[in-house]
């Protein structure tokens, strides 16, 4: 599977979703944004994947291209084309959807427990799984869209839209690497302290290799129902 990958800033990678592009002999083209590049034709992918961010998706002043990346998510769309938006991606996909983003009633930054509500996820996500979450806003699930997923912390965890658009607020493609970054970069979101928001040392703390294998195991599972989707073929 061709993938575009969108990204916002230069510490958020694709992480394992390269793993798994490279597995199965696929291809990842990324655009990035942050540093003016261009966005590709439809033609030239079959997935598109929207990474995260720090900004907010209404930022439209201070980054002059989230216009252009709505309209250009909103042609992909339309196009048919399967789509996987994590975090800031899926505020973006939601936005174009219909769906309005707004802040959250708290800051959720760690791992934290996910509630899996519809059955398309159920084969993917074991019950309760500890997922990484990084976001102070979340999204309105757009008309539609139907809800995958809740945390304590965030009851809009996910979306699915026909089957072949996916929007999730967590992290699954978390590696040791960007995890490391995120928490380098975002030391502003530690403070103030929430019920909800976990310091890097007990963050790191939790981030066991099993754990990071677990939910990349998630992420490739996803991908493989988009592939098969993409290519006209029976989800696994």
């Amino acid at each position: 599977m061709r993938i575009c990958a969108l990204q916002h800033v230069a510490f958020e990678g694709v992480g394992s979703i390269a793993d798994w592009s490279r597995a199965r002999g696929g291809e990842i083209v990324r655009r990035l944004l942050f540093a003016g590049e261009a966005l590709p034709g439809l033609d030239s992918f079959d997935c598109l994947v929207v990474m995260g961010g720090p900004m907010n998706i209404y930022e439209e002043e201070r980054y002059p291209w989230l216009r252009e990346e709505k309209a250009f998510i909103g042609r992909a769309v339309a196009a048919g084309k399967a789509a996987l938006g994590i975090c800031l991606g899926a505020q973006l996909i939601a936005d174009v959807l219909g769906g309005r983003v707004v802040r959250n009633r708290e800051r959720e930054i760690g791992w934290f427990p996910l509630f899996v509500i519809h059955p398309w996820a159920r084969g993917i996500i074991p019950e309760a799984a500890p997922v990484m979450h990084w976001h102070g806003d979340t999204f309105l699930i757009p008309p539609g869209a139907e809800r995958l997923a809740k945390s304590e912390a965030c009851q809009n965890q996910g979306f699915i839209f026909r089957e072949r658009v996916i929007g999730l607020q967590f992290h699954l493609e978390t590696t040791p690497e960007s995890l490391a970054a995120l928490i380098e970069h975002g030391a502003e979101d530690f403070s103030p302290p929430g019920p909800y928001v976990q310091g890097p040392g007990e963050m790191l703390g939790l981030a066991s290799p099993g754990r990071f294998a677990a939910i990349n195991a998630m992420m490739a599972a996803i991908l493989d129902r988009l592939a098969a989707v993409s290519e006209g073929l029976a989800i696994p």
